[in-house]
């Protein structure tokens, strides 16, 4: 497959898209506190239907209906909120868990959530994240070239970049958030905070994203 884009474009697409992923969003620290409650596996996990939830919006500016979504605020709002009252919805089911995570470790074994559960809630995040819809289909749009060739073609590529650089910087996170349960897991008590911390910072990420504009 021949490149749609110019490398000149495409490295000016890469530093604004990591500029947009390193910056803590919904994503970030809902992985984060997954990591956190649940351990690496649940993170990274978490990561992966992200991941999925966020090549929806790649497919859909791809076949033009980013176009729409852009030039409508409801929209954008609509999306914003859904997306809120999802996080706060699982950041209060897991503060009230949090007690689970010590049954667990002193049975030894993981707490009981299922991998293809964590999967869809990582997904439904993705696809409602405010942040990542505006970049998709107000700024992702802005660097295809119509002298190069195919819009389709470009608007496709920039996104799965996008799309490989968010995977690779979420594991991340999910791996040093992880690193650090295993330190809290070293105790009980310890670890029953850490899982209501979690379950807190996803409530609060939810509240943040409620009260704030479609572009945090």
């Amino acid at each position: 497959m021949i490149p749609a884009v110019t490398p000149t474009h495409l490295i000016g697409f890469a530093v604004v898209a990591y500029a947009l992923i390193v910056i803590p969003g919904p994503s970030v620290l809902f992985t984060v506190g997954r990591s956190l409650s649940l351990g690496r596996r649940s993170g990274l996990v978490s990561v992966m239907g992200n991941t999925a939830g966020t090549a929806v919006f790649l497919v859909l500016t791809t076949a033009g209906l980013g176009a729409l979504l852009a030039a409508s605020s409801w929209a954008l709002t609509a999306v914003k909120l859904a997306g809120a009252a999802y996080l706060i919805y699982l950041g209060v089911q897991a503060f009230r868990d949090r007690k689970s995570l010590v049954e667990a470790l002193n049975a030894r074994q993981p707490a009981a959530v299922g991998r293809q559960r964590i999967f869809r809630q990582g997904f439904l995040v993705g696809i409602t994240n405010p942040k990542t819809a505006l970049f998709f289909t107000a700024v992702l749009p802005q660097f295809a070239d119509p002298s190069v060739g195919s819009i389709t073609a470009q608007i496709f590529e920039f996104g799965l970049v996008f799309v490989a650089m968010a995977m690779v910087s979420d594991s991340c996170w999910a791996l040093l958030a992880a690193s650090a349960r295993d330190w809290f897991a070293r105790s009980p008590r310890r670890l029953e905070a850490v899982g209501g911390a979690g379950g807190l910072m996803i409530v609060g990420l939810g509240a943040g994203v409620a009260i704030s504009g479609t572009s945090s």
